[in-house]
């Protein structure tokens, strides 16, 4: 008699004698596990943010060529500038014609040099273009490195205008108080101290004139007909569109803001005189023309020459490096 309890004994019956099974009996149903899952649940919380990759390389050689790039372009557009703004100032003081203050500067750079390039005068051009130059530098080398982009990028948003304008009228109005004083009127008795309404003057034309060299050029360049195909012209192939701008822009805005530059000067050079604004506007209207193309004279080289050459010493040594 096989044991009840014996498995192997009853599934060989049944194999070999159907007729023992059981079918009264309803089927048992085992359960079934659900298969094991690796899977975590997910998170709640948000994923982290990624960290922000700065552009730290070469920072050294970075900072000295914007420091480079400045002096070269300040150095060579600064005797120039000296001369026209020295002109500018005698003329409209009455001191001496302009024809006649832009030779006698040109004189004596030619003849004597060293006086020339040791004088005061040239100093005070010489710092106004190099903070300005150097500032400007700075915006695009801190933005290159914030935003992880090349050495040699550059920028044209409002940080720049606004750093660029602050110490470009910073040293602007303090060159233009230092050169009212030592080329206004002979004989009488100038103001020690420049009227606030001069200043305000000064700041406008200024902020003008950066807007027109650091921000408006790369606006402007795209639209710039430097090439007529109807008349078989393309100046592109010799003057980048961006040269271009970097010349035009800070020229022509001249014309707007050379008034403001010759009325702050008239109520310098005029002060305490009982001279009304009529007289006052008249003497802008009759030095406005001439005034405006030797401002341009100046202009050109210190934001077209010089802003072309900052850029290409500056794009030159950091593509040194990138």
């Amino acid at each position: 008699m096989p044991c009840d309890n014996d498995p192997d004994e009853l599934q060989r019956l049944a194999a070999a004698s159907p007729q023992f099974i059981d079918t009264t009996r309803p089927p048992v149903s085992l359960p079934i596990s659900k298969p094991f899952s690796t899977t975590k649940p997910k998170s709640s919380s948000p994923p982290p943010k990624a960290e922000r990759k700065w552009n730290t390389a070469d920072l050294p050689w970075r900072i000295g060529s914007d420091m480079t790039a400045a002096a070269c372009a300040s150095g060579l557009v600064a005797p120039l500038i000296t001369i026209i703004d020295r002109g500018i100032i005698e003329n409209a003081s009455n001191r001496r014609p302009l024809r006649a203050s832009l030779l006698s500067s040109l004189t004596t750079l030619l003849t004597r040099p060293h006086h020339f390039l040791l004088s005061r005068p040239f100093f005070l051009i010489t710092a106004l273009y190099f903070g300005t130059y150097m500032t400007a530098n700075t915006i695009d080398t801190v933005k290159s490195t914030v935003h992880n982009r090349a050495h040699s990028s550059i920028t044209s948003g409002p940080a720049k205008f606004l750093a660029t304008s602050s110490v470009n009228m910073s040293l602007c109005l303090y060159k233009d108080s230092q050169f009212a004083r030592l080329f206004g009127p002979v004989g009488g008795a100038p103001t020690p101290r420049i009227p606030g309404a001069s200043y305000l003057l000064f700041a406008a034309r200024d902020s003008m004139t950066i807007f027109a060299s650091f921000n408006l050029p790369p606006l402007i360049a795209p639209h710039l007909p430097l090439a007529a195909k109807s008349f078989d012209f393309d100046l592109e192939k010799h003057v980048s569109r961006a040269s271009a701008a970097q010349f035009l822009a800070p020229a022509a805005i001249q014309l707007l803001s050379t008034p403001l530059h010759l009325l702050g000067l008239d109520l310098y050079n005029r002060s305490g005189k009982g001279v009304g604004w009529r007289g006052r506007l008249g003497k802008v209207r009759r030095d406005w023309f001439g005034t405006s193309f030797a401002r341009m004279a100046r202009i050109v080289p210190a934001f077209g020459v010089g802003g072309v050459v900052n850029g290409s010493v500056r794009r030159r040594m950091m593509g040194v490096v990138e």
